[in-house]
């Protein structure tokens, strides 16, 4: 496998898939359960190739791995693949997760499913290529690039005001990304490569650090999203159908994180050091106020829209604690909403599907008829609070642990948002789940059938695995975890110690 291009195949083989589906044709039957089947299979093979990055991984170095390099554009911009430990688990995420969406709108998308398939496609290359690209340029264009599938996603096959919420998505995330162009064009003219593993070894300007991360921060900030750049989530939750819902807050909010541990950290470490209490500050704010706003909320999306922000509030408060307990932790818990927040989604889209409103108040006492669906519900909903045993517990604990070592009173905030948490979803499947059946409309519901069991099964299975035996995932990430750190406050030392000279003199 040394010479093969693994992490290339693994990126563009949905675009194969892409030209599968562009070549069928014939009845409108015939057509979309062939496009559904090769989306289907193209998904699932990609994730079956990407296992091979899980098993010949190296977890010794924290170097980057299945190193890719060829020409294209010039002028030290080339096409540069590479993982290390930190990557390798969101490559695995999303290929993971995107057979569940094609999946889970096997029977729902009923209009233009040819068109759909693609869509989810075109979206899987973008987002594996930007977890696996090394170069500054080709991040960009990977990074951007998906907005495009996500808008269409959105603005073709969600709800009644899908139009306002796609459009909402995209200019939010569009305006972040240009002032982080800007940055990368300044970037490059200093240092004169857009090789990532080089940018993050240069010793930036204290100074322009600071714009610098200012300018990566708007991107970021708004794809995670943090408050108060977070009002075009809920929308787009609402209005996506339930696999884009399940994407956003599967893999696309992740890449703001992955922002902040590839490029802000390593490469302004200044600029991080001192905005870090900025960071707290919209985190804490963030974990508490949306959790106060999803305990009001009627729609069952806009709750866990709503909740997917507050956990994304720990994430941020974890990454900038600087210590390998926080980073280690920040990226657990986003490995586990990855799969928790995924499978809510599909519990909102089962009943969804049988009653064609998300409002709590039209729900009530669903446990007596579908025993199988109140049980994956409790559990997702349990993993959502954090209970031990299950993926978020332990993220959240390392978070709070690494927090703890720097500000006790920004632990006591996120602290306050766990309780919150678990107010807004016992208060969600109490009202759903619980309580004489009394609607006629519910009493024809059916429980969990054989291809919503497939879907819920590898989630159960992934979020007990993680919170049971963490080690296994962990493994992946501490070396680079741990070299992160150490880089970060070798870079602290040197500008300390430069800051004294020049002070002393």
């Amino acid at each position: 496998m040394e010479n093969f291009p693994l992490l290339s195949a693994i990126t563009f083989l949905p675009l194969l898939g892409v030209l599968i589906i562009l070549s069928i044709n014939g009845e409108k039957e015939i057509v979309e359960r062939n496009a559904r089947n090769a989306a289907l299979l193209t998904t699932v093979a990609t994730f079956l190739f990407s296992l091979v990055l899980w098993f010949s991984f190296d977890k010794t170095t924290a170097g980057f791995q299945f190193h890719e390099d060829a020409e294209w554009l010039g002028g030290g911009i080339k096409y540069n693949m590479g993982i290390d430990g930190i990557s390798v688990l969101f490559v695995l995420l999303t290929t993971f997760i995107m057979p569940i969406c094609i999946l889970c709108g096997w029977n729902t998308i009923k209009t233009r499913v040819k068109e759909y398939m693609i869509a989810f496609l075109l979206l899987e290359t973008f987002m594996i290529g930007v977890f696996c690209t090394l170069d500054l340029v080709l991040f960009y264009v990977f990074f951007e690039a998906g907005l495009i599938p996500m808008f269409l996603i959105i603005g073709v096959w969600g709800g009644d005001n899908r139009v306002y919420a796609a459009y909402k998505l995209f200019l939010y995330t569009l305006l972040g990304s240009v002032l982080m162009l800007v940055a990368m064009l300044y970037m490059y003219g200093q240092a004169g490569t857009t090789y990532i593993p080089d940018l993050m070894n240069y010793d930036f300007d204290p100074h322009a650090q600071m714009w610098l991360f200012l300018a990566f921060f708007a991107s970021f900030a708004v794809k995670m999203p943090m408050w108060p750049v977070h009002t075009w989530l809920p929308d787009a939750h609402v209005q996506a159908p339930t696999a884009g819902s399940v994407i956003l807050a599967g893999i696309l909010l992740k890449m703001g994180g992955y922002g902040f541990l590839r490029f802000s950290l390593p490469m302004f470490p200044v600029a991080s050091e001192e905005l870090a209490w900025l960071i707290y500050l919209l985190s804490c704010i963030a974990i508490i106020y949306t959790s106060l706003v999803a305990l009001r909320q009627t729609d069952m999306k806009k709750l866990i829209a709503y909740s997917s922000v507050a956990h994304m509030g720990f994430v941020t408060i974890g990454i900038f604690a600087f210590n390998i307990q926080g980073i280690e932790g920040s990226i657990i818990v986003m490995l586990a909403h990855g799969f928790v927040a995924s499978a809510l989604f599909l519990c909102v889209g089962v009943v969804y599907d049988r009653l064609h409103t998300r409002d709590i108040d039209r729900y009530g006492g669903l446990v007596n008829i579908m025993p199988r669906y109140a049980l994956v519900f409790m559990f997702f909903t349990m993993a959502s609070v954090g209970l031990p045993g299950t993926a978020n517990f332990v993220g959240e604990v390392l978070v709070l642990v690494g927090i703890f070592k720097v500000s006790t009173w920004t632990t006591f905030f996120a602290l306050t948002g766990v309780i919150l948490g678990a107010a807004y979803m016992l208060f969600l499947y109490r009202r759903v789940m619980f309580g004489e059946l009394t609607k006629d409309d519910l009493k024809a519901f059916l429980d969990l059938e054989k291809r919503e069991i497939l879907i819920f099964a590898p989630l159960i299975i992934l979020t007990l695995w993680m919170g049971v035996y963490p080690s296994t995932f962990m493994d992946f990430i501490h070396v680079s975890v741990d070299n992160l750190v150490t880089q970060h406050e070798a870079s602290m030392a040197t500008y300390h110690a430069a800051l004294e000279t020049v002070t002393g003199n």
